[in-house]
């Protein structure tokens, strides 16, 4: 091995079109048509063969079809425009600022281990990536003072190929990052920025490049640098690759690293956002930043947690990364004397009893005071997952909320329908969140929407064909299966859109348990009905690629041969024909293992109609008018139940409603189904924009983190080393804390509507009575406990003796059979949700 420098040359862009390279290296372009014109209309051949990298294609671009464009009119008019409307962009007044002026230089800082901004950019694997990018990009939309933080992984996460045997083969082509839409970060010495990052027994030097996405920065750190080890060099290779010394490593650098990075250049974020628990290491480095200036660990963890919010994605407790106590002893043994504490201290910031070893979403809950799932389905099993680690607190009321995921509308919309809005409904993007503005798609009328689906139904067959073909040719195939595959897929066909993560719980195969029924949908010559699969499966997850296998091995079968066809490689590129260009969206996974969910999202904005499982954000959305929904929400004893349910449910569905609405045509146009459409575009373009989406993280978790951190740091963190000496004192005493009697003046059965009178004696010990709160708590019954809980503060009526108090609340009872009871739990104005501390003592469990 040797060293290099390295060059990147381009042609010289003429004066009159200079600013193209401006565009190239922002990600506007991947959500702005015109911007993306002023490429392929100089050379649409090389802009297809650079997979639509504007700054690849600048290096590849021969002069003279630069000079050509720069002396075209129309062209120059286009680029005048284009260039207006970009400036327009990044200058112009925000939301946020009108909103929040006060806040408007405060710096959001986004971590997360993938973003999905472009097909040209590849460093995402799925949902959580291209989360992360929409949510970059309606930051910048809004002017939200955000920067991401990410890794930058050399092989991505993989492309995938099929064989001629229809398996699945993963490939690992190394990404040229001077050919991609980013610049290196240059240091006060002149040379590219690198930080330092301690792994055991070295230090690792990690690079650090910038994307600009909009008026939003992206900075991604990249350990391949020549003054590492080969093996260091590696750690940023690949996204969820390799072993668990591997993906702590990654972790450490994206969380530890970058922190770092954002301090060498002069960033100070006032709030953090931990995007899943990759990155929690973060709020480590931030403890110790704070004991290196003189703060107690204690009141440093205080402090910390008081900015930083965590948003949880996943459902199963398997999901969360876990790493040994042997592991976390190698990777940090130093880091927790840097942190002034003990071993079993530090593993206890992150320990996970019922897993017996370190988990990071334990962690990042430990450390923030705000938390989220990604709908309110997975906010609540959240809350049931994690309800361990709050003690006697009731799994409703832990304190993880939800914030329904979104997409980014500009990005998803086809140009089609955003013509269609601009059209019918104006400046649309600018009045997203406007109720009257998306009932406006009522007034578009059923031929125009129809026309436009068509067409982008055409534009999917196209690109489905051409990839078949471009498949089969590397397969060196014969010329007649080559030929064969200009006959696949009918336009005039009802087309099934199935394409994402192929994981085992996400059923891809459910269609297939009865091959009888699905030959008899698929082969009706006055109703045909056609599919296309599209999906990854890890490259470990042996169960998932063989449901690739098997979804293949059918869709060569006779009957199904040009109906059934699976597209390789899934990414934005192909997800974009796909949710644009099918009928009907099916997402049919195992109950309740869908945190979110955003394609169906993607698919509905563009007129495409849902046909789900009510799991993740469908139940949120789905109103029988704009969509359709397979099983029922209930819990099932076991898959094999569940399965056999969601089989004869999705069948159902699509027989007797679903095949006969699309096909109830009137002229050419399916009203019936055109309605769904509307529908399905009005209502999730509402309700599931990222723009909605950023919003709500701003309101309820950015700009209260904001002014509750900047109060816990003043003089000298004097409020957070308060709140820590408080809850250090109500942890040491709690114990003394009971609930002796409960009594009631219920001498007679009461009507609804009547006041009940309930008493209590409490013990408080030590604790001042202006401390706690006393509380009647009811609900419905189920079991041994309370569900739909409500409360009702008692009020202090007397000190029995020392430590000793009675208390007194009425009840308005409600109608029906429910339950009461009576607890103690600690209060400050100063805590940031009513379980800030988890200690409650409730009656009867002294």
């Amino acid at each position: 091995m040797y060293s290099f420098f390295t060059v990147s040359v381009v042609p010289e862009v003429p004066e009159k079109i200079s600013r193209l390279k401006d565009i190239a290296y922002n990600f506007w372009f991947s959500w702005n048509e015109p911007a993306r014109e002023l490429f392929s209309r100089i050379d649409g051949a090389l802009w297809e063969e650079v997979y639509h990298n504007p700054v690849k294609f600048l290096l590849s671009v021969r002069q003279e079809d630069l000079e050509k464009a720069s002396g075209d009119r129309e062209y120059l008019k286009m680029y005048g425009q284009v260039m207006d409307s970009f400036d327009r962009y990044l200058t112009g007044e925000t939301w946020f600022k009108r909103r929040f002026p006060e806040h408007s230089e405060k710096v959001v800082a986004y971590f997360s281990a993938e973003f999905g901004l472009h097909e040209s950019h590849p460093i995402y694997s799925g949902g959580l990536g291209l989360l992360a990018g929409d949510h970059l990009k309606s930051a910048s939309d809004l002017g939200v003072p955000l920067v991401g933080v990410g890794l930058l992984y050399r092989q991505g996460y993989f492309t995938q190929r099929i064989n001629g045997e229809g398996w699945q083969e993963a490939e690992y082509p190394l990404q040229n990052f001077f050919e991609m839409p980013m610049m290196p970060v240059m240091g006060n010495d002149g040379g590219i920025l690198t930080v330092p990052v301690e792994l055991p027994g070295r230090k690792v030097n990690v690079r650090v490049w910038q994307a600009r996405v909009g008026k939003v920065s992206l900075y991604l750190l990249d350990s391949d640098v020549s003054s590492n080890s080969r093996e260091d060099r590696a750690i940023t290779a690949q996204l969820y690759g390799g072993c668990r010394d591997m993906r702590i490593s990654q972790e450490i650098i994206l969380g530890i690293g970058g922190v770092r990075a954002l301090r060498s250049m002069g960033i100070s974020p006032r709030m953090w956002h931990i995007n899943e628990g990759h990155a929690a290491f973060l709020c480590l480095e931030r403890i110790r930043e704070l004991v290196r200036r003189g703060i107690k660990p204690d009141v440093a963890i205080e402090a910390v947690k008081t900015n930083t919010l965590f948003t949880t994605h996943t459902p199963v407790p398997a999901g969360h990364d876990v790493f040994t106590a042997e592991m976390m002893d190698c990777y940090f043994g130093f880091f927790a004397q840097q942190m002034d504490i003990s071993r079993e201290e530090f593993i206890r910031l992150g320990w996970d009893e019922e897993r017996h070893a370190f988990n990071m979403t334990v962690l990042a809950l430990n450390m923030t005071d705000f938390k989220n799932g990604v709908s309110r389905l997975h906010g609540n099993i959240s809350r049931h997952m994690f309800r361990r680690l709050y003690g006697n607190v009731p799994a409703e009321e832990v304190p993880i909320s939800s914030v329904t995921n979104g997409v980014h509308l500009e990005s998803w919309m086809a140009p089609q329908l955003k013509a269609i809005m601009r059209k019918y409904a104006g400046n649309w993007s600018s009045s997203l969140n406007d109720p009257g503005m998306w009932v406006k798609v009522d007034l578009v009328p059923d031929e125009v929407i129809w026309s436009a689906h068509l067409q982008l139904k055409e534009e999917l067959i196209d690109f489905a064909r051409k990839r078949l073909k471009a498949q089969r040719e590397r397969n060196f195939e014969t010329r007649e299966r080559i030929a064969e595959v200009d006959g696949y897929l009918n336009p005039d066909a009802f087309i099934i859109g199935f394409a994402r993560r192929f994981a085992t719980y996400k059923r891809a195969t459910l269609l297939f348990a009865d091959l009888q029924r699905l030959t008899a949908l698929l082969n009706n010559p006055q109703r045909p009905v056609q599919i296309i699969f599209a999906g990854k499966a890890h490259p470990a997850d042996r169960p998932g690629q063989e449901l690739i296998k098997r979804v293949l091995d059918i869709a060569g079968l006779e009957p199904f041969r040009g109906k059934i066809v699976f597209l390789e490689n899934y990414d934005i590129n192909v997800a974009r024909h796909m949710v644009r260009g099918v009928d009907i969206w099916l997402n049919n996974p195992r109950r309740p293992q869908e945190a979110s969910g955003t394609s169906g999202m993607k698919a509905a904005v563009n007129g495409v109609v849902n046909f789900s499982v009510l799991d993740g954000w469908w139940p949120e959305a789905y109103n029988g008018r704009n969509g359709f929904s397979i099983g029922i929400e209930k819990d099932y004893p076991g898959d094999e139940v569940q399965d056999r349910e969601d089989f004869l449910s999705l069948y159902s569905v699509l027989e007797n409603e679903i095949i006969p609405a699309f096909f109830s045509m009137e002229s050419g146009v399916s009203g019936k189904w055109v309605s769904y459409m509307k529908n399905s575009v009005k209502t999730v373009g509402l309700n599931f924009s990222s723009d909605r989406m950023v919003r709500e993280y701003v309101e309820r978790y950015y700009v209260p983190a904001i002014s509750r951190g900047e109060e816990f740091r003043k003089d000298n963190f004097a409020l957070a080393e308060k709140i820590e000496a408080y809850k250090s004192f109500l942890k040491k005493n709690w114990h003394h804390v009971a609930v002796c009697e409960v009594g009631n003046d219920s001498r007679a059965l009461k009507k609804a509507g009547d006041s009940l009178s309930v008493n209590s004696t409490v013990r408080l010990g030590a604790i001042q009575h202006h401390n706690v709160s006393v509380e009647i708590v009811y609900g419905g019954v189920e079991g041994d406990s309370l569900y739909d809980l409500k409360t009702v503060p008692m009020t202090l009526a007397e000190q029995v003796e020392d430590g000793v108090y009675c208390y007194r609340g009425n009840l308005t009872l409600p109608q029906g059979a429910f339950g009461y009871t009576v607890r103690v739990r600690p209060v400050s104005p100063d805590f940031v949700n009513k379980f800030d501390l988890p200690l409650v003592v409730w009656a009867g469990l002294n």
